[in-house]
């Protein structure tokens, strides 16, 4: 068991370093970018005190960050977007939110 262990290690090892060659420099708006600047945009929405909503959804294309669902009031449809293109990689914010 131990050696199945020791030997799952090594392969997990050289599968990561392997895959580091793989990497793409950042700004070449691939998948991988799209991803992380979803990601960064839902948590600086998400760690607004000001903003308590649920239903805004982030998607990213080429660094261009679309925001939609729905909101209270129009100071947190502004917010939102505001947030949204103070994030790191974010182009341009297309901001489809609605108010209820």
């Amino acid at each position: 068991m131990k050696k199945y262990n020791r030997s799952l290690a090594i392969l997990f090892s050289v599968v990561a370093i392997g895959l580091t060659g793989c990497a793409t420099k950042p700004g070449q708006n691939n998948y991988f970018d799209d991803a992380m600047v979803t990601t960064r945009v839902k948590r600086a929405i998400y760690d607004e005190p000001s903003l308590k909503v649920t239903d805004i959804s982030v998607t990213t294309d080429n660094a261009v960050v679309s925001l939609s669902g729905s909101v209270k009031t129009r100071s947190e449809r502004a917010k939102a977007a505001d947030i949204a293109r103070r994030v790191e990689g974010v182009k341009l914010v297309k901001n489809d939110l609605k108010i209820q």
